[in-house]
């Protein structure tokens, strides 16, 4: 049995507030780890344009490693917190652990709602209508770097009604999948839960908590637009005295610096307030006492 807490609306503020004062803590130390897993995005990518073979082959590596890189970032947040130093070492911390198999388990969900998205994408559509799709898609992609305007009748070829209603069903599977895995890996962890009971309880922690979670979601928007626009005007800034290529690899790395720190820093005081213990639910100024059940 585990506890979960009722947190108000507000406490989805608090998230992503917190995810700032840990950065603002540790700019360096943190940003650094984000840093390094922005380069080995971007090698992914740029290895791509040399043998798309082995570019793809990193790139589906970094996907599946993923989430124990963030078990890495998650660690060393809670090492800032506690006032100790996060290390480069902390992003690699889980790649080979006790609890890698438990945090790889969190990619379950995702691969599922892949699955039965790209299935539903066949059924709905049908392969010749996707192909259509692809070649229209080609089509107005090489007008637009042309410089001409799209041929409307290329828009009304297309089953619009149908992939309107596809991507109302794909926004609903991501949200269900945000839900079983946004604190399911610290859960893990800190809270030394298998991967399936984490992502459980993160299930139920969330849709106990939704009002915080809009709020949180929402106030993430905000934040992702205000940081990008910086950025670009920064890259923007770049480009003028350093070219294209090293604007588009310092906007991409700045926004991994700063992007994966905050998110990694806001879940871990989501799940604080949610999931750890029910004093964590009151020691970041919670408007109202944080209420619990046993899930």
């Amino acid at each position: 049995m585990s506890t979960i807490n009722k947190v108000p609306a507000s406490a989805g503020a608090e998230w992503l507030l917190g995810g700032f004062a840990l950065l603002r803590k540790a700019p360096l130390a943190l940003g650094l780890l984000g840093l390094i897993w922005g380069l080995l995005s971007l090698l992914g990518v740029q290895l791509m344009t040399v043998n798309a073979s082995l570019g793809m082959l990193l790139q589906l590596a970094l996907g599946i490693v993923g989430p124990l890189l963030f078990a890495g970032l998650l660690w060393a947040v809670r090492e800032v917190d506690e006032g100790r130093a996060a290390q480069p070492a902390h992003l690699f911390h889980f790649v080979r652990s006790e609890k890698t198999g438990s945090v790889l388990a969190t990619l379950l969900p995702q691969l599922a709602a892949v699955l039965v998205l790209g299935l539903l994408l066949v059924l709905m559509i049908g392969p010749a209508e996707l192909q259509k799709l692809g070649e229209v898609m080609t089509t107005l992609q090489a007008t637009a770097q042309a410089g001409g305007q799209p041929d409307p009748e290329l828009m009304r070829s297309l089953p619009v009604g149908r992939l309107f209603l596809w991507m109302l069903m794909l926004f609903a599977v991501v949200i269900a999948v945000s839900l079983f895995t946004f604190v399911a890996v610290p859960d893990i962890v800190f809270g030394g839960r298998g991967g399936f009971d984490a992502m459980r309880n993160s299930f139920r922690a969330c849709l106990h908590n939704l009002s915080a979670m809009v709020v949180f979601y929402l106030l993430l928007f905000v934040a992702l637009f205000a940081i990008s626009f910086g950025v670009q005007l920064l890259s923007m800034t770049v480009q003028l005295f350093a070219g294209q290529t090293a604007a588009i690899w310092l906007s991409n790395l700045l926004m991994m610096g700063v992007l994966m720190p905050l998110l990694a820093g806001s879940v871990y005081h989501a799940w604080r307030q949610m999931l750890g213990a029910p004093e964590a639910a009151t020691t970041t100024d919670v408007a109202a006492p944080a209420t619990h059940f046993e899930a």
